[in-house]
Parts: C-alpha cells; sequence; structure tokens
C-alpha cells in the first residue's frame, strides 16, 4: 500500500479500538442491540459528536437525529461538499461492524485529513445516520431518507414498532423534532459526492480474495405484512378437518415465498420470512391469529414489485383454501439504483493507487448510500465480511480489512475533492 497505509488515524488497532468503544454501547446479551431512536443510538450519536470534537470539528444534531461535522476547505475553496459516513443502530442482536465500520472509517479520515498535508479545496463532510435499520419500524434507511426528502413528518406518524409506539413519538423521546424533519433535507446544490464505507454483507471479496469492493448497484427491497385470522380453539376438541389454523397456513405461505425465490429467473430475487407472531401462542389453542414480515430483495424494480405481487398472491390463494381471512400490508418499498459511475470510477483508481485490487459488485443490503444518491453523485466501498455473516453477533471483518478500506475512502475523497 501507499503511504496512506502509515497516516496514524488508518492505524488498525486504532480502528479497532473505535470499534470496541462502539460495540460497548449495546443491550446486554448476545451481538449488539441498539435499535433506532432509542437512548443507546443517541449514546452512539454522542460519542460520534465527541470524536470529531477532539479533532476540532464541530458537529451537529438535526430533526431527523442525524449527526453531521465538517471540516472547512484549506486551500482554494471550490463549491460543493464531500462526504461520508453510515449508520450506528443495530438489528436485535446484530453485530459490531454493520454501519459502525463506515462512521469509524469517516472518523478516521477526518483526522488524516485535518492533520494531512495535502489539500482540500471543498467542504469535508462526516455523517452518522439515525435509523438506517428497518427491524423497529419497518422502514429502513430513515435518517437518509428524510435528508433526501423520501420522508415526512407525517409518515413518521404512520410508522410503528411492535408495542404501536410511532417512530414520531419515539424521536421525541429521544429530545428530537420529528414535526420539523423538513428542516434536515439537504440541498444537492451544496454536495459535491458522497461515499460510504461498508462490510459487504456477503462472500464474494472473502471467497474471491479481493480487499475491496466497489459497488454499482444496490438492490431494492418491498417489505409487506402478512395478517392471517383463523379460529381459535381447543386442539383436543376441535377435529383436524374443521380447523382453521393460523399457524398451519402461514406455515405454506413461508415456504411460498422461499419457492418463489428460489424459483426466479434471476439469481438476486431473494425473499426472506423474518417475523412472526402467533396468537393466543398457547400449547392447548389452535392458533387463531398469525402476523408475519416478508422482505423481498431484486436489483431489477419490476422483477422486485412482480414479486412482492406474487407473495400476496400466494397468501390469497393459501388463506382461501384453508378458510382464513388475510390482509397483505405494504409496509415499506424501496426501488434499486444504480450508483454514480463517476465516483465507483475514482474509487476503483483509489485502490489501484494503493495497491489493492477492486472488484465491482452489487449491493444485495439496502444502505444509507442508497437514498443520497438521488440527491447527488454516491458511491459504496466495500471491505470484506467473514464468511458472509451480517446482522449477526458472528459478523466479522479484520482492523487491517477495515483498515485498507479506510485508506481507500480517504484517496477517494481527495480524488473527488481535486474535480471539477
Amino acid at each position: 500500500m501507499s503511504t496512506l497505509a502509515t497516516v496514524p488515524a488508518l492505524q488498525p488497532a486504532r480502528l479497532e479500538e473505535t470499534l470496541r468503544r462502539f460495540a460497548a454501547l449495546s443491550e446486554p446479551g448476545p451481538g449488539v442491540s441498539r435499535l433506532a431512536y432509542t437512548r443507546l443510538e443517541r449514546q452512539a450519536h454522542d460519542l460520534f459528536a465527541s470524536l470529531l470534537a477532539d479533532l476540532g470539528i464541530a458537529a451537529y444534531t438535526d430533526a431527523a437525529g442525524n449527526t453531521i461535522g465538517e471540516l472547512a476547505p484549506d486551500a482554494e475553496p471550490r463549491p460543493g461538499a464531500i462526504g461520508t459516513g453510515s449508520h450506528l443502530d443495530s438489528v436485535p442482536q446484530g453485530g459490531a461492524y454493520d454501519g459502525t465500520v463506515g462512521v469509524v472509517a469517516a472518523l478516521a479520515v477526518a483526522a488524516a485529513a485535518s492533520a494531512g498535508p495535502r489539500p482540500r479545496h471543498r467542504p469535508w463532510r462526516f455523517v452518522a445516520f439515525a435509523a438506517e435499520e428497518g427491524a423497529r419500524f419497518g422502514q429502513a434507511c430513515n435518517g437518509s431518507r428524510i435528508v433526501a426528502g423520501l420522508t415526512g413528518a407525517a409518515d413518521l406518524r404512520q410508522l410503528t414498532d411492535r408495542t404501536g409506539t410511532t417512530m414520531a413519538a419515539a424521536m421525541t423521546e429521544c429530545g428530537l423534532a420529528p414535526e420539523r424533519v423538513e428542516t434536515a433535507r439537504w440541498d444537492p446544490r451544496d454536495w459535491r459526492a458522497f461515499v460510504e464505507l461498508h462490510v459487504e454483507q456477503g462472500t464474494v471479496l472473502e471467497h474471491r480474495r479481493v480487499p475491496v469492493g466497489v459497488v454499482d448497484t444496490v438492490s431494492g427491497s418491498t417489505r409487506l405484512r402478512v395478517c392471517l385470522t383463523g379460529v381459535a380453539s381447543h386442539t383436543g376438541g376441535t377435529p383436524m378437518d374443521n380447523r382453521r389454523d393460523a399457524l398451519a397456513a402461514a406455515a405454506e405461505c413461508v415456504l411460498d415465498c422461499e419457492r418463489l425465490a428460489v424459483a426466479a429467473t434471476d439469481v438476486n430475487t431473494r425473499i426472506t420470512v423474518g417475523a412472526l407472531t402467533v396468537e393466543p401462542g398457547a400449547i392447548t389453542i389452535i392458533p387463531g391469529r398469525v402476523v408475519f414480515t416478508v422482505d423481498v430483495r431484486e436489483t431489477d424494480y419490476g422483477r422486485q414489485r412482480a414479486a412482492a405481487h406474487a407473495v400476496g398472491q400466494r397468501c390469497r390463494t393459501v388463506a382461501a383454501r384453508r378458510g382464513v381471512d388475510v390482509e397483505v400490508e405494504e409496509l415499506a418499498d424501496t426501488p434499486p439504483v444504480s450508483l454514480s459511475r463517476e465516483v465507483a470510477a475514482v474509487a476503483h483508481a483509489a485502490a489501484t493507487a494503493l495497491g489493492l485490487p477492486a472488484e465491482v459488485l452489487a449491493s444485495g443490503a439496502s444502505h444509507d448510500t442508497q437514498q443520497i444518491s438521488r440527491l447527488m453523485p454516491a458511491g459504496i466501498v466495500f471491505v470484506p465480511s467473514r464468511g458472509g455473516l451480517s446482522h449477526s453477533p458472528g459478523e466479522f471483518s479484520t482492523a487491517d480489512q477495515v483498515a485498507a478500506g479506510a485508506a481507500v475512502l480517504l484517496e477517494t475523497m481527495y480524488r473527488l475533492d481535486a474535480t471539477a
């Protein structure tokens, strides 16, 4: 690697220590549990702001809960900021790397750029987005959706978690101002480009032994909630041919979701049932109501919508045959996006200049940059994930891998800074 490998801010041990500090902010139990719009997520944002302050960079929190710091140019100024960052919330019992790697890399870039000899002609912004994970409220990338103008105050009153708490109420409990989220929108004229570093959450880089990935496409996601209502009755008193068992119907629907994905003509079609609730939930009672979620992912929006429609049709067919009622509700719908070819080319050239082979690949997971790309040229740099594990306590990338990704991120930002 080039002399960037000797930059103190990019040293693996320093990055690893910062990752540990964020990982400590978690609910008890396996992995990291730091859900969207909770006290722990806000503590992680406070730590991010504190670490920026240690570098002499002031940060602020917008009405959506995003935390943003800015490093002013130190050479002849040019219009349009260069940005980087990711998110700090997690899924329940998730890992210490998803999202956090991108925030820690942003801090490393901030430290290296503020101390480095190379000129910066544009403002450099460092962002920790709020509520990227959809685990709590069903919709993903909320902080970035708000700054992109895709989610407004009215939407926040409609999104709820399992307890019935609305996103707006959760934000208020955290000291945020959901009624003012429109003030958090970004003006594209203020920006030049945005680059996010993230763990791959897949095995392409690991299997091909490539240290860096440059993302060209991010898959879309359609999220559904399916509610099946049968009749709860005694398990011993109700004959098998006279049952309206909501769980048996749900089991068939879940397997049909899997069959749809397996039979799809495109390998990028992924359909997952990730949460299922059974009521009344007693050993001697036939389940009368089951609610489950479906996540449909695709890199082609037409196929994504067709797959989501097919899921709904299969569930209705099963319900009709089994004599149960069904409701299929769409929770969220995010189309796939093609990221900036310019930013991808710059990132690829940056990796090459550092002596790091880079693979161009698609992302099957959603990212904040997917939303930001609607406002400006945007890109994503991947580092390998061991075993492809993510959203799991087993999630892992080595400190050396993270350091290599941070070096590519820094070089990419310098190159974008220098371009017209």
